[in-house]
């Protein structure tokens, strides 16, 4: 449910602020309106250097926290220790790096020491140089007896010169070597050393999270306090303080009892044009989950209907009809019952997000059995679960209808299988095109029924997902009347006009011609009484409404997708259990266990990604504004 907002004003003594604020912090109902032009307060070191720390330790593993609580000083010494220990790791993991490559550089020199090239050379009078040639140049190089040839490593020839003055060669490469292998080695023993201590006394660390975390909730606190008193004007210096804020309606009586005792008035004020009224949802159960689901794409606008138990119901529904699967639903239902004894007392999202897995596991649970549709197992006509199956009894009543009619459709089922044209009823007809192959009995006539039920199905959930849609603004937008009138007309009419049969038909709510007739008009009569009702509403702007037309129709093809991801998720889980029943026990389980895996997460990511577009997109289309920010008070943050 969304709140109305009011603005006021609040008018104290200034002896009263420090605590005024204090009881509207302890309370949260308050949200105080920024004053324009004013710097704002940047946080505190001390909450970006706990900040920082946190994120470093977050990513440690996980340990037993401390119980022991000391001062802030002592936490945030904490805090900067952790920040230096990761400083300190990445500068070893850098200088590791460095000397691991310069190593690789030297390695095929040989095993010595700078120290006693740089004497031999000062002994000697002779200078001491490094070379190297791709193997490929070997044979072109002139032969120079200065060279004295090392060894060969990867496509690289390495040699060494000791004359008195150095020589150079254009065709080689010249190594400047600072230092050798061995005290490389030794260098990176050293690193390593330092890194391991780095990383055991960051590790150790760890422990420290719910520690700094209460700290860091208090400097928030403090901070946030100060941010909401640095908005306060004071029109009589040292006497008075005035500060403007929203109130949602419903907070009222909580906030007379803030001003109890307070030499503070408050008194509602005027919303000029310019303000940005915030948004408060307030929801429990079933709104609630359905609210985190709406905060992921938008916030609403405070003229906005809230939509969260229309996005859940809706979503719920989607999700299921893409996944198809009643064993996948299982699944689902199993994880989200570990998850909720597994933590008992998780709260706030992630309890919300554990009943939301439950409620898209039920939902998949149910419209599994309704389509017949278990792990892509074929279930026979003759399985009871057939007979709890709509689709299936839907799919029966379709054959009834063309053995009735002996139409066209009929007459090419004959064509096919012509055991079919000796059917008495529905069901003689589904079988009357079996084909045995082995140990399986493929039904063709039933398989396609299906096919075309669940199809329809998609499209006209999506008219009566966009119908839901227009009639919740319809007063806000008089065409949507007409539009719903267009969508149901062209429901009853276009079957006609492509030689299919809807539901309508072979359940006998209306016969096809007469369907022809008034869907026709209904289309006529929808798209005039739309243009008209938008010019009535908006005057000669109404005339672009006809454009409507396309968006409308767009808008319900769109809901195929419903239809064409569960088509897919189901040919792909019978082609992994047809693969796996042809390559044996061991291996085919595998493969049955690695493909059903694959598609479950490919099934639940198209799920929710398609299953909330259809809400975002298609449906938000016609009854969103949008655009809002959420209501943000001055409250009091606490330790989960």
């Amino acid at each position: 449910m969304i709140i109305g907002i009011k603005k006021y004003i609040f008018v104290g003594v200034q002896e009263d602020l420090d605590l005024f604020f204090e009881k509207a912090q302890q309370r949260g109902i308050i949200e105080f309106i920024p004053t324009d032009g004013r710097r704002p307060i940047e946080p505190s070191p001390a909450i970006q250097t706990l900040t920082a720390a946190l994120k470093i330790l977050r990513k440690q593993p996980v340990v037993k926290q401390s119980e022991k609580r000391e001062e802030a000083q002592v936490a945030i010494e904490r805090a900067e220790k952790v920040i230096r220990l990761k400083s300190q790791i990445e500068s070893f993991y850098e200088e590791r790096r460095i000397a691991t490559a310069e190593l690789a550089r030297v390695a095929p020199l040989g095993n010595f020491f700078m120290e006693e090239v740089q004497e031999l050379e000062k002994l000697a009078h002779r200078k001491v140089q490094f070379f190297c040639v791709k193997c490929s140049k070997r044979d072109q190089l002139r032969a120079h007896e200065e060279l004295i040839y090392i060894g060969t490593d990867y496509d690289l020839d390495y040699f060494i010169t000791i004359t008195p003055s150095g020589v150079s060669f254009p065709e080689m490469i010249e190594m400047h070597v600072e230092e050798a292998a061995p005290t490389l080695r030794h260098k990176l023993r050293e690193i390593e050393h330092s890194l391991h201590s780095a990383e055991h006394e960051l590790k150790a660390l760890a422990d420290q999270m719910d520690f700094l975390n209460v700290i860091l909730i208090q400097e928030l606190n403090e901070f946030n306090l100060a941010k909401a008193k640095k908005e306060v004007g004071f029109p009589i210096e040292d006497s008075l303080f005035a500060i403007e804020a929203w109130v949602p309606e419903n907070k009222i009586p909580d906030l007379f009892g803030i001003l109890q005792g307070l030499a503070v008035h408050c008194e509602t004020v005027l919303i000029e044009e310019g303000d940005r009224i915030p948004t408060y949802m307030e929801n429990k159960g079933l709104a609630r989950v359905g609210e985190d689901l709406v905060n992921i794409y938008d916030t609403p606008s405070p003229r906005d209907k809230d939509p969260s138990l229309w996005v859940l119901c809706a979503f719920a529904v989607f999700f299921a009809m893409i996944i198809a699967d009643a064993g996948y639903g299982f699944l689902f239902l199993t994880l989200g019952l570990f998850l909720y004894w597994k933590f008992p007392r998780l709260k706030g999202m992630g309890k919300r997000f554990i009943k939301l897995l439950l409620i898209l596991a039920t939902s998949c649970i149910i419209w599994g059995a309704l389509s017949t549709s278990y792990f892509g197992l074929e279930i026979l006509p003759t399985n009871p679960l057939s007979k709890i199956s709509i689709v299936s009894y839907l799919a029966e009543k379709k054959a009834n209808y063309h053995l009735a009619k002996r139409d066209e459709v009929y007459t090419e089922w004959v064509k096919k299988y012509p055991n079919v044209a000796s059917a008495k009823t529905g069901t003689d007809f589904i079988d009357g095109a079996a084909i045995h192959e082995g140990k399986h009995t493929v039904y063709p006539i039933l398989n396609e029924f299906k096919g075309n039920v669940l199809l329809e199905i998609s499209l006209l959930l999506g008219l009566i997902h966009i119908s839901l849609s227009l009639l919740r603004y319809a007063t806000r937008n008089w065409a949507a009347i007409g539009w719903i009138i267009f969508m149901v007309g062209g429901y009853l009419f276009f079957p006609y006009m492509l030689h299919a049969t809807s539901l309508l038909n072979f359940t006998g709510i209306i016969d096809k011609p007469l369907a022809f007739q008034i869907g026709l008009q209904m289309i006529y009569v929808g798209v005039s009484l739309a243009v008209v009702l938008a010019l009535i509403q908006h005057k000669w702007k109404g005339l672009h409404e006809v454009m409507n037309v396309i968006t409308i129709f767009g808008d319900v093809l769109s809901y195929l997708r419903l239809y064409a991801l569960a088509l897919a998720a189901t040919i792909m889980a019978e082609t992994f259990n047809k693969i796996g029943a042809e390559v044996g026990l061991v291996l085919g389980t595998l493969i049955i266990i690695a493909g059903q895996g694959i598609n479950i997460v490919l099934g639940a990511m198209g799920g929710i990604i398609h299953g909330l577009r259809l809400n975002f997109i298609e449906w938000y289309h016609y009854s969103f504004e949008g655009g809002g920010r959420l209501f943000r008070p001055l409250r009091k943050l606490k330790v989960k």
